[in-house]
C-alpha cells in the first residue's frame, strides 16, 4: 500500500504548500484553500486554483510516478493520493488502484448541487487569465465571469478537498475495504507528513495488518503518526530518485518518459 503527498510531485516543479513558503503573491494559502475564503472571494480563490492548474498542466510525471504506476500493474497494490495535480493519472496509474482523497485540480463542481464535471482547459473561462509577470497586478473580475453550473446556474468551485472538509467517503471507504481483505506487506509513505486524518491513520491500520514502514522524504521530521520502529525504514532524498531504484527489480529500469528500458531483474520478488 502506497500513501502520497505532495513531495512526490516537487522533482516535478510543483511546490508544496510549505514550499510556497504558506503564501500565493501576497495571500496567504490558508486564506485561499477554504470553503469560507470561496464564500468571501470567490474571484481570489478562483485565480489560486488557475494557477494552480496551469502550474500542474506545465508539469511532467517523474519517475516515482511512473514506477508506482508500473508496481500498481504488477502487484497488489493501492495508493491512496493526497495530490491534486493529476500527475499520477497522466503517469497511466491504473484508475482502480489509485484513490484521490483530496480531489482534483482538475475536476470542477458545483457549490450547490451534486454536479461535477472533468475540465483540462487552461484557464477555465478566459477571464481567468493570471499575468505571467508576478508583480502584475491580477485582473480585478466580477463573480459574474466565473465558471457557473450548468444544472442550477450557481457557482462552480475546483473540486478539490479544502481545509476543514472531508474526503470523498466513497473513496475513504474503498482504501479500508481493500485493507480488510488481509495481510499488508509494505506500507510505503512518500512525500507526506501524513498528519491529517484520514492519511493519519492508515500507517498504524497497515501495522496492525503485518506492514512494515518505509517513509521517503527530504525531511528527517516527516514520520507517520506514532513515529518510526524498530523495522521501518526512512530514505531521506527525492522521492523521484530514490523510489525507482529501490523498486527497480521489481518494475524495471524507467526512463524519464516511463518508458522500461531495462526489464526487472526479479518481477516475482516478493
Amino acid at each position: 500500500m502506497v500513501l502520497c503527498g505532495a513531495g512526490l510531485s516537487a522533482s516535478s516543479g510543483l511546490p508544496t504548500f510549505r514550499g510556497m513558503g504558506g503564501h500565493w503573491r501576497k495571500y496567504e494559502v490558508m486564506e485561499l484553500a477554504t470553503f469560507e475564503a470561496f464564500k468571501k472571494n470567490p474571484v481570489r480563490v478562483w485565480q489560486f486554483y488557475t494557477y494552480r492548474r496551469k502550474e500542474a498542466l506545465n508539469a511532467k510525471p517523474n519517475k516515482a510516478h511512473y514506477a508506482l504506476a508500473e508496481l500498481a500493474r504488477r502487484k497488489n497494490c493501492i495508493t491512496v493520493s493526497q495530490n491534486v495535480d493529476g500527475l499520477s493519472p497522466r503517469a497511466n496509474h491504473p484508475d482502480d488502484k489509485i484513490f484521490h482523497i483530496h480531489g482534483s485540480l482538475f475536476t470542477l463542481r458545483c457549490e450547490s448541487c451534486d454536479y461535477a464535471e472533468p475540465n483540462l482547459d487552461d484557464p477555465v473561462k478566459p477571464e481567468l487569465a493570471i499575468p505571467e509577470d508576478e508583480n502584475a497586478p491580477l485582473p480585478d473580475l466580477s463573480p459574474e465571469a466565473l465558471p457557473r453550473c450548468p444544472s442550477c446556474e450557481m457557482l462552480l468551485r475546483p473540486g478539490v478537498v479544502w481545509f476543514y472538509e472531508d474526503p470523498p467517503q466513497d473513496d475513504v471507504k474503498a482504501v479500508e475495504d481493500w485493507m480488510d481483505l488481509g495481510r499488508i506487506d509494505l506500507f510505503l509513505v512518500i512525500g507526506t507528513s501524513s498528519s491529517v486524518d484520514p492519511a493519519a491513520k492508515y500507517s498504524t491500520m497497515a501495522r496492525d495488518k503485518g506492514a512494515r514502514v518505509a517513509v521517503f522524504n527530504i525531511n528527517r521530521d516527516d514520520e507517520p503518526v506514532g513515529g518510526m520502529r524498530k523495522k521501518d525504514w526512512f530514505f531521506k532524498g527525492d522521492a523521484a530518485v530514490l523510489l525507482p531504484e529501490l523498486l527497480r527489480s521489481v518494475v524495471g529500469e524507467i526512463d524519464e518518459d516511463g518508458a522500461i528500458v531495462k526489464p526487472p531483474s526479479n518481477p516475482n520478488n516478493q
